[in-house]
This record gives structure tokens, C-alpha cells and sequence, in this order.
């Protein structure tokens, strides 16, 4: 019943059989396999266009990346203020831009708001020396709350952070999860909408270590190979990479992965929302679920062996916050989660209601 987070779960048996294949034989290092090359052409290929793709270990290493290539030191990374990349990289995106700004924006369940987005930007104007210059608009997609910005969304947020010279990346470390849900294809919840540069995440959903950093326009990408390298992320036997991306796309098995996860979601959000005295503010879209619960039923289900995490609530609107005998926690499922846990940790809720 570990229902704490998806990086909980270990590799994918067919990436785990792809990567003990490509570990035979001898094959030249740092990513000039045909591995890493046919990796390449296949994300190339799912996002149906002519980018520039490079595979990193890391998702931090992916955001911290792409960042470093869109934002200057003297620049602003503009971000809701309980993004991935403002809360949990370790200062990674201000130490690889050399020092940019982030740049917090309130929103609820982790969505920027148009609005939002347009008087940060006003308090930004481009050109005052004694100010940070605006750089780059960073979307979560799915967002720390599970929640997901659709196309029209994103290419209305594009178009706004454009009008300021504004550059997007999307921080996709559950893209697929997100992709399913929406049910567009990755280019039209990418470049199509205004996004420069992705970092495509799949550690959560099935792979061992392995990322990529997608960059939709060439001339972006003019340095991002030294970036990699002198960063630390340019693994030498990339053929391991290269060997899991193939196995993770070969057949859609990624979006296979993801809608598994995202089911068993659903499954365990509509049992506890069946519950007496369990309130779920907002309904899962991937595989997070956000939940408040009776004290009694978090004791309970902890003394059982359960993991999750107790999660602030600065998100939630007033009269949706958790009371003294209640708390806000955070479930997350994935491509490994079977039934018998979620059935398991459902009677166990149960019985303490």
C-alpha cells in the first residue's frame, strides 16, 4: 500500500529487458550508439516534428537544462509557486541559468491563471536595469496538484508570456499521464500551442533513469550539448538510455504505462470519495490524488503500513481547508500499483470511518 509516489515503483519488465539486451556487446560511448540515435528519431517522430532531442539521467537534470538554455543569468523564470522547479530541484535551475530569478505565481490546483500570468508580467517591464529581465515561462504538465492544462490552455498562456518575449518550457515529468487524460497528440500540447522546450519525463512512468530534454526550435539548441556536458549529464555508456527510450515508445507501451497508473488512480479516488467524512477537492485527471481525511482514518491507515504524504494546503480554497481533526494528503498511483493494494487500503479507510 505504497501509495507515496511514483518514482516508489522500480523499472517496467519490458525496459528492464531492453536495457539487459543492450547491455551485450561493445558500442561507442556518449550517445553516438544507434541506440541513442534511433531514441532520438522515435521522439521525433511522436512529436511530428524536426527537433532537437537529448537524453539525460534526471528529471532535475532535464529542467535544469532546458532552463539554463532559454533564461539568461540576469533573467526571470516565471512559474506557480508550488512548481516542481521552485520547490523540490534544490536551487538546480538558478545554479544552471548562473544565477536567473524564479519568479512564483499563486493559483488554484496549481494552475496559472491568464490573468495571473499577464500582471506578473506588467510588474516585469522589460529594459529596467535595477530588474530581473523576463525570460521564460515555466507550465507543469500535469501541475503539483494532479491538474492539467489543456491545448487552448497552454497556447493562450504562450501567447500571453510571446507578447512580453517570453520563451515556454513545460516541465512534462508525468506527460504521458497528462497526454492520456487529454487525449491529443504530443505535438499539439507542445510546439503546436507555443512551447520551446520540453522536458519529457518517463522514470515516473516505467524507465530506470532516463529522460529527455526536447527542444522545438533548432537555433535554441545551438549550445545545449556543452550545457549537457559540462553540467555532468552526458552519461558516457548512453546506450542505456537510448536502449529504455526505445522499449518506453516501441508500440505506445509509454501511453500504456500511463493510463494503467491513471486507472488505479481513478479506482482508489472513487472509493475514498465514497467514504463518510473523506472530501476530495478537486477529481484526479492523472494518477495524483488530493484528499482530505478524518484524522481517525489517516491514523488508521498509517498504523496499517500505508505511505502517502501529508501535503500543504496553501492550494486549496478557504472553506475546502482541512479542520482540526482533519488532514491534506497526497496519493499517488502508478504503472505498478495492483488492485489488491487499492482494494486493501479502501477497506482499512472503511472500517476507521
Amino acid at each position: 500500500m505504497d501509495f507515496a509516489s511514483d518514482n516508489a515503483s522500480g523499472a517496467d519488465p519490458k525496459i528492464l529487458a531492453a536495457l539487459v539486451a543492450a547491455n551485450s556487446g561493445s558500442f561507442p560511448a556518449y550517445g553516438a550508439d544507434p541506440y541513442t540515435q534511433r531514441a532520438e528519431a522515435m521522439l521525433r517522430d511522436v512529436f511530428e516534428r524536426d527537433c532537437v532531442v537529448f537524453l539525460v539521467a534526471t528529471g532535475t537534470g532535464a529542467n535544469a537544462l532546458a532552463l539554463g538554455a532559454l533564461t539568461p543569468p540576469w533573467g526571470a523564470i516565471f512559474c506557480h509557486e508550488d512548481a516542481h522547479v521552485m520547490d523540490d530541484e534544490c536551487g538546480a535551475p538558478e545554479f544552471f541559468t548562473a544565477g536567473a530569478k524564479m519568479i512564483g505565481m499563486a493559483g488554484h490546483a496549481g494552475k496559472i491563471a491568464p490573468d495571473t500570468l499577464r500582471e506578473t508580467l506588467a510588474a516585469y517591464p522589460r529594459g529596467l536595469v535595477k530588474q530581473v529581465q523576463p525570460a521564460t515561462l515555466s507550465l507543469s504538465q500535469a501541475t503539483e496538484c494532479g491538474t492539467l492544462y489543456t491545448p487552448a490552455e497552454v497556447a493562450e498562456l504562450t501567447a500571453i508570456a510571446r507578447g512580453s518575449g517570453v520563451r515556454t518550457h513545460m516541465d512534462g515529468a508525468r506527460f504521458a499521464n497528462a497526454l492520456v487524460t487529454l487525449g491529443c497528440t504530443p505535438a499539439e500540447l507542445t510546439w503546436k500551442a507555443g512551447v520551446d522546450a520540453l522536458s519529457f519525463g518517463a522514470t515516473k512512468n516505467g524507465t530506470l533513469a532516463c529522460e529527455a530534454v526536447i527542444i522545438f526550435d533548432r537555433a535554441l539548441a545551438d549550445d545545449f550539448a556543452y550545457r549537457r556536458k559540462r553540467g555532468g549529464h552526458l552519461v558516457s555508456k548512453g546506450r542505456l538510455l537510448g536502449a529504455q527510450m526505445i522499449a518506453y515508445l516501441e508500440d505506445a507501451h509509454w501511453l500504456g504505462l500511463a493510463r494503467r497508473a491513471n486507472a488505479s488512480a481513478r479506482r482508489l479516488a472513487e472509493g475514498l470519495a465514497s467514504i463518510p467524512g473523506v472530501r476530495i477537492p478537486w477529481s484526479p485527471q492523472i494518477n495524483e490524488i488530493f484528499a482530505v481525511l478524518p484524522r481517525r482514518i489517516d491514523q488508521a491507515l498509517k498504523s496499517a503500513g500505508s505511505r502517502y504524504y501529508d501535503w500543504g494546503a496553501r492550494g486549496l480554497p478557504e472553506a475546502q481547508k482541512p479542520g482540526a481533526d482533519e488532514i491534506f494528503v497526497r496519493l499517488v498511483t502508478s504503472f505498478a500499483t495492483r488492485d489488491y493494494e487499492i482494494e486493501q487500503f479502501l477497506d482499512i479507510a472503511r472500517r476507521a470511518g
